[in-house]
């Protein structure tokens, strides 16, 4: 699947990639993952796509088409959060998880909506600042070797155990015309980069870090909150202390080659980067909205309801929010809302938010056919997983195909009696089942070979499951 370059916008200089995935392609990748939920992923696929399409139109129409957002609705475990993560790591777009009920109304003590469009940019910075940091990596490891060889070879050596100078290695270049010998430099440095003086350590000074608790001068609200940047703004003011640092040689390289890597990166570039990513490719995963949903309270102000929903709204309408990084316009971030909608429905919310997530896509409870699916064909399936954990300690264990369908026939009725948490209870189910195996692994189980039948199933969890009592607090 090949990525395109897509020139940005006409007061932007910067070029992001949008991967050129077409909505089978999406879908495809999806399945790798989650199983079921085919509404659930076409519609997101959808979503996907039309962001390269955008970016194809003329700029005077760029403008005007705002994403459609999506509103998943279906009870816990059946695939909301794992789609729209998935989702984004195929996009390569910043991708932020937050909780609906975790807000309150302008005013109260609690998070503030914007603040979730603060935490996206964080994220975008440090998603850009990682790659151009890989981009420059071998660079800036060749500048940390050279700082390590300054200090090894220096007059005054700082180095704990001075390294002798072997007498083949001349430190003087010979000027005759035959072919000059090695240098010291040169010796040591084959040295370093083989690994043959990581053991060795140095001594070297370096800033000390002066960041310390920030004191709760804004009332509730800290300097993110408040789009601040008080390391920025403080930076020049206070004196730059430094200390004396005692490492091995191969931890020094990899500290030293940190600090290259942050001189050689341009930060306001990535700055510039992160935003238009931010506002180009965002996404934003709002989980638990039916929490905010529901008929106005009749005693008092009703603060984690209608007044989230109110404040929450320009938000996804398109607003302009202040950042530590500058401002960010929200127009083109696309927004997932999931929740179960037990208690409330969708059309609970006020008509101006429904009117922001025009695309609900159901996602049906999961079936014990798609538990035998999801223990099996994922690429990080449950018992692939502890396939892989049993298999660090040299034990093969196999699951018998009967004994699959058991532990998805028992998921599938817990759910049904009990309370339905969709896949998340096949990993109970499985730690249970495999309890005494992975507590006995490797001291007290000497066998290499575990084969998991349908009969040990039934007879570790039958009796859980029969009493309804007991599988409430265990299962």
């Amino acid at each position: 699947m090949r990525g395109k370059k897509i020139q940005s916008d006409k007061n932007q200089n910067n070029k992001f990639e949008i991967k050129s995935l077409t909505p089978s392609e999406i879908v495809r990748e999806l399945n790798k993952y989650i199983v079921g939920q085919d509404a659930a992923k076409k519609a997101v696929a959808i979503a996907l796509r039309n962001r390269w399409r955008r970016q194809k139109v003329k700029e005077n129409l760029r403008e005007e088409i705002l994403p459609n957002n999506i509103i998943l609705i279906g009870p816990t475990g059946v695939g909301k959060t794992e789609i729209a993560r998935r989702l984004a790591r195929l996009a390569n777009a910043p991708f932020l998880k937050v909780e609906a009920s975790k807000y309150t109304e302008v005013g109260y003590v609690g998070r503030d909506v914007e603040s979730m469009i603060r935490e996206i940019t964080d994220i975008a910075v440090n998603m850009v600042k990682a790659e151009k940091m890989e981009e420059v990596r071998e660079k800036a490891q060749q500048l940390a070797d050279e700082r390590i060889l300054d200090i090894l070879l220096e007059p005054i050596k700082r180095v704990r155990e001075p390294l002798p100078i072997p007498s083949e290695v001349e430190t003087q270049i010979d000027t005759s015309k035959e072919q000059p010998k090695k240098s010291a430099r040169e010796f040591y440095r084959e040295k370093l980069i083989k690994g043959e003086l990581d053991d060795t350590i140095i001594e070297f000074e370096v800033q000390a870090d002066s960041s310390g608790p920030v004191m709760q001068i804004l009332g509730p609200f800290g300097p993110d909150d408040l789009g601040v940047n008080l390391q920025e703004i403080l930076g020049n003011v206070l004196p730059k202390k430094t200390k004396k640092r005692k490492m091995t040689i191969k931890e020094a390289r990899n500290y030293f080659r940190e600090e290259e890597s942050k001189k050689l990166i341009d930060m306001d570039a990535i700055i510039k980067e992160a935003i238009f990513r931010v506002e180009n490719t965002g996404i934003i995963f709002i989980d638990e909205i039916d929490k905010i949903a529901g008929p106005p309270s009749k005693v008092g102000p009703d603060v984690s309801r209608e007044g989230v929903q109110r404040d929450l709204l320009p938000i996804v309408e398109g607003s302009t929010v202040n950042t530590k990084y500058g401002p960010v316009r929200s127009d083109h971030i696309l927004f997932i809302a999931s929740g179960a909608f037990h208690v409330s429905k969708p059309s609970d919310l006020i008509p101006e938010l429904q009117g922001r997530f025009p695309i609900r896509v159901e996602l049906h409870s999961l079936t014990e056919e798609d538990f035998v699916k999801i223990l099996t064909l994922p690429e990080n399936a449950l018992i692939k997983q502890y396939t892989a954990l049993l298999k660090s300690e040299g034990v093969e264990i196999e699951f018998e195909e009967d004994a699959i369908r058991e532990i998805a026939k028992t998921a599938a009725e817990v759910n049904e009696q009990v309370e339905n948490i969709g896949a998340r209870r096949l990993h109970t189910i499985l730690t249970i089942l495999l309890e005494d195996i992975l507590y006995g692994v490797p001291d007290q189980i000497s066998e290499k070979q575990i084969r998991i039948t349908k009969e040990m199933v039934q007879q570790k969890l039958s009796s859980i499951v029969k009493n309804r009592d007991l599988s409430k607090y265990i299962l």
